[in-house]
């Protein structure tokens, strides 16, 4: 876990709890008390009904990738060693959006609809990044 050296999440007020909760692998997001809105990112007031009062909840860890996309260049050099890798949107069943990566199967055989549970990246002590893999049945 020791030398990471890609870029880290920035924490702030709104999303510590959910970054707090990754490194005890558990996904957590807001939920608006007043419509059960379930939202990310988080947000003082929900985007649906604008109310102010929320609580968090703990996902399931399972979705499908919405959309995707392989990178075969590596922008940074931090990530040379990555090539080729997706990055994907993942819809999880509870509806939030997370941008996150694919990771345990082939680049090819990626696609969107694909169902996905979420797994984890140990990177430092502060952080653990949730990843998705194939569901396996």
């Amino acid at each position: 876990m020791s030398g990471y050296n890609k870029p880290l999440p920035k924490v702030n007020g709104d999303n510590r709890v959910f970054w707090s909760a990754c490194r005890e692998h558990l996904l957590k997001f807001q939920k608006c008390s007043k419509c059960g809105h379930i939202r990310w990112p988080p947000a003082l007031v929900c985007p649906k009904c604008h109310s102010s009062e929320t609580g968090w909840i703990v996902a399931k860890g399972y979705g499908r990738v919405y959309t995707f996309v392989v990178y075969h260049v590596a922008y940074l050099p931090e990530f040379e060693k990555d090539i080729p890798y997706v990055a994907a949107t993942v819809e999880l069943d509870e509806g939030p959006h997370l941008l996150t990566n694919v990771v345990g199967c082939p680049p090819d055989q990626v696609f969107c609809g694909m169902p996905v549970e979420v797994t984890w990246e140990d990177i430092t002590k502060e952080f653990s990044l949730p990843k998705f893999k194939p569901l396996e049945h």
